[in-house]
């Protein structure tokens, strides 16, 4: 297994270079305002794509698809178990894409350009040739993301990020505990904040992961005392569902901590490569968020003071 991997994990700990890290990402924040803090990101791995008048959306974009480059590049080094991983972990742009495009079936306007996922792709190029939102969900219950209960776009993006927190979850054991703790997240905004039931579908694959009573919980603080493990630790400590945005923020630098974690070391196998893709997707998170404050202004963010 190890000489299979040499390339991919030697490519995949030069990669971090990429990430802007915490203390740049906390310059970007604090730029008095969006030019500078585009200026400022242009200089970085993130500048290539990114337009020199940008509102906050296309920044942001920008910095969403160059996360979406260096992931494809990564993948290009792996063998075939480390591409699989790799797909699993970057299938939330399989999902914008999914999303963006039933919206344009559902409203009659043009769809936003997709990502472009080459190897990343799980079945995007059969979703795209969908002309109905029934087709869509037709693709969607053919293919390895299952069908997601309804074509609505409300049941299409929570049944899209249940299969895929259940996949990873199964795939890739080093990444298992970050999918349940989203999951958590997912179910419970869905449940306790938006009160929405999940489509049937979507509910009982979720009970694969976050546990049958979990599911069945008639307040927030029964769930958060059923869930696993392996899920808890996502909202240990948010009394209400009110909070869960705090939850969200501790998720993303749990998932920066233990990415750099997986990287270290001498191993050869997936674990380095699965810890590069959540450092530089953590990373792409910080860096979005940035730009967002300093078209507010500039200012401080606690989440740039964290550890990277």
């Amino acid at each position: 297994m190890g000489a299979g991997w040499v390339a991919g994990v030697t490519r995949a700990r030069a990669m971090l270079s990429r990430a802007l890290g915490a203390e740049r990402a906390g310059e970007v924040a604090s730029a008095p305002g969006l030019d500078a803090a585009v200026r400022y990101l242009s200089a970085s791995a993130y500048g290539h794509d990114l337009p020199s008048e940008a509102s906050v959306a296309e920044a942001q974009r920008a910095v969403a698809e160059t996360l979406v480059w260096h992931l494809r590049v990564l993948a290009g080094w792996q063998p075939p178990s480390g591409v699989t991983a790799l797909r699993l972990l970057a299938c939330g742009f399989e999902i914008s894409n999914a999303e963006d495009h039933l919206r344009a079936l559902t409203d009659g306007g043009p769809p936003r350009p997709p990502y472009r996922l080459g190897t990343l792709a799980t079945a995007w190029p059969r979703l795209a040739s969908t002309g109905s939102p029934q087709e869509l969900r037709a693709a969607l219950a053919a293919s390895a993301w299952g069908d997601p209960g309804a074509a609505t776009p409300a049941a299409v993006a929570v049944g899209m990020r249940v299969s895929a927190a259940v996949r990873t979850a199964t795939a890739v054991p080093e990444a298992a505990r970050w999918a349940a703790g989203r999951l958590a997240l997912l179910v419970g905004r869905e449940t306790f904040v938006a009160r929405r039931s999940l489509p049937r579908a979507s509910g009982l694959r979720a009970g694969r992961l976050l546990g049958t009573d979990a599911m069945a919980a008639s307040s927030y603080p029964d769930f958060q005392r059923r869930l696993p493990p392996a899920a808890r630790w996502a909202v240990a400590g948010v009394e209400g569902p009110g909070e869960l945005w705090r939850a969200e923020w501790r998720w993303w630098h749990r998932l920066a901590e233990d990415g750099r974690g997986l990287t270290h070391g001498a191993r050869l196998g997936r674990a380095p490569v699965v810890g590069a893709a959540a450092v530089l997707s953590a990373d792409a998170w910080r860096a979005r968020g940035a730009l967002e404050l300093a078209a507010r202004g500039g200012g401080r963010w606690e989440a740039f003071d964290a550890p990277a």
